[in-house]
């Protein structure tokens, strides 16, 4: 695994940033961060598709009944409903809609507020095509996990966002991520 250290920053609509890291696609990674993800912090999170025009914030009902792999594609299985990813070779429909399928790029992010400060942190992964598959809102500290604010940061909720970072990147937490005031949407 090589460690990158200097993210790629964008400047947003907001007067924000948004910094990125690359996190490696091979599958077995990909494997590890959705059973991280889904696996540990299922109540702490909300995921969905973000893109121009619609935001699907979901929260997991419960833990996962089962997390498992057939044919490139992990299932996340809640009992009631599930989700498929690809993040692995799919053999079944060809090569082709097996390359578009597969998850091509996957990042880890942080938006940075116009003060400087974080305020937000995520993975986002995206297909062959360079389409979203899925965006993680991982656990802030200004937000409980019923989306309510918090009066003071609860930096303990960065713990998901440290370990994908000590665990996918080889960096150490960044004492700029506890630096922030708070959230807020514009």
């Amino acid at each position: 695994m090589t460690a990158v250290f200097d993210p790629d920053t964008l400047d947003t609509e907001d007067g924000g940033r948004e910094q990125t890291w690359a996190l490696p696609t091979d599958e077995d990674s990909l494997l590890r961060l959705v059973r991280l993800l889904f696996g540990e912090y299922w109540n702490e999170m909300w995921f969905g598709v973000l893109i121009e025009g619609s935001a699907l914030e979901v929260a997991a009902p419960n833990a996962p009944k089962k997390i498992a792999m057939y044919d490139g594609y992990v299932t996340v299985d809640f009992g009631r409903w599930h989700f498929h990813l690809c993040i692995g070779e799919h053999t079944a429909s060809g090569p082709e809609l097996g390359r578009i399928r597969r998850c091509g790029r996957a990042e880890a992010y942080r938006r940075i507020g116009p003060d400087g400060a974080p305020t937000s942190w995520g993975v986002r992964l995206f297909n062959g095509r360079d389409e979203q598959m899925l965006t993680v809102m991982l656990p802030t500290p200004f937000l409980t996990n019923t989306q309510q604010l918090t009066d003071e940061p609860v930096w303990e909720h960065l713990a998901a966002w440290d370990r994908i970072r000590a665990g996918f990147l080889g960096l150490e937490p960044d004492p700029r991520d506890r630096t922030g005031k708070g959230f807020r949407h514009h």
